[in-house]
């Protein structure tokens, strides 16, 4: 199997008559620890761009109604010729500028979505083993909840962990009680937006979206998803990634 062959095995784009939501991809990043200076959302994987992998599942979801890319302002011209043209794209996809910071990129990706979408996914463009599968289970567990504010895709911690000031031990939390959170992350539309224009009159940087909603007493509920759902940081990442599509591919070739 060549990698142009993987490359066009993957999720077809679908759109519903109605779709509900809209996602933000956030790939503004520089990527300074994966040591490549045009960044890690462009770079190639199997032939086709991180940002590429990611945007496909979510085009591959029929209730994502709208794709919104937050890039660097200097490179969405780029951004747009390396990752979008030429792909198989059926949902509509908006370009923004990103931030100083991560927040302030998914800030000013949600002023982009339309007041149409009920719920609004968050995603770092830089991890590209999601799902069509798991975005569609993030999506039936906060519909079916009306007091769910958003759901956070991640997986138990298994390594045990310590609380540690300046190189010394301060204690061992129960593992039992502790995820590893991850994106997507999706929530209400009224709910993501309140929290962070809240966080932006009040100077307050959180450490994930989520979080933003949580300081204001939302309730957020954790979703389950594979481990491999690594987002690409530093080059040793990219031998993973790369197995786990070829992997992918082939289990798509075994059932067809």
């Amino acid at each position: 199997m060549n990698s142009t062959t993987i490359v066009e095995a993957f999720w077809p784009g679908a759109l519903s008559a109605n779709p509900s939501t809209s996602v933000v991809i956030v790939a503004g990043g520089s990527g300074d620890r994966f040591l490549n200076p045009n960044g890690k959302q462009l770079h190639r994987i199997l032939g086709k761009p991180v940002l590429t992998w990611s945007a496909e599942a979510f085009d591959a979801v029929a209730e994502v109604g709208q794709i919104i890319i937050v890039a660097p302002e200097d490179r969405i011209e780029e951004y747009v010729y390396e990752a979008i043209d030429g792909y198989s794209f059926v949902t509509p996809i908006v370009m923004a500028p990103s931030g100083a910071i991560r927040q302030e990129s998914s800030f000013s990706g949600l002023s982009a979505v339309g007041d149409e979408f009920e719920f609004i996914a968050i995603h770092d463009g830089a991890r590209p083993l999601v799902t069509p599968d798991l975005i569609d289970k993030m999506l039936t567990v906060i519909r079916g909840d009306l007091e769910v504010d958003g759901a956070v895709v991640g997986y138990p911690a298994i390594d045990t962990l310590k609380l540690v000031n300046d190189r010394v031990i301060l204690g061992t939390p129960d593992r039992t009680l502790l995820w590893v959170a991850q994106t997507p992350q999706i929530f209400r539309a009224p709910v993501i937006r309140e929290a962070h224009v809240a966080a932006l009159s009040e100077g307050f940087v959180g450490t994930d979206d989520s979080s933003l909603v949580e300081r204001l007493g939302g309730k957020m509920v954790l979703v389950q998803g594979p481990r491999d759902n690594i987002k690409i940081t530093v080059p040793e990442d990219r031998l993973s990634i790369e197995a786990a599509l070829l992997e992918r591919a082939h289990e798509l070739d075994r059932l067809a």
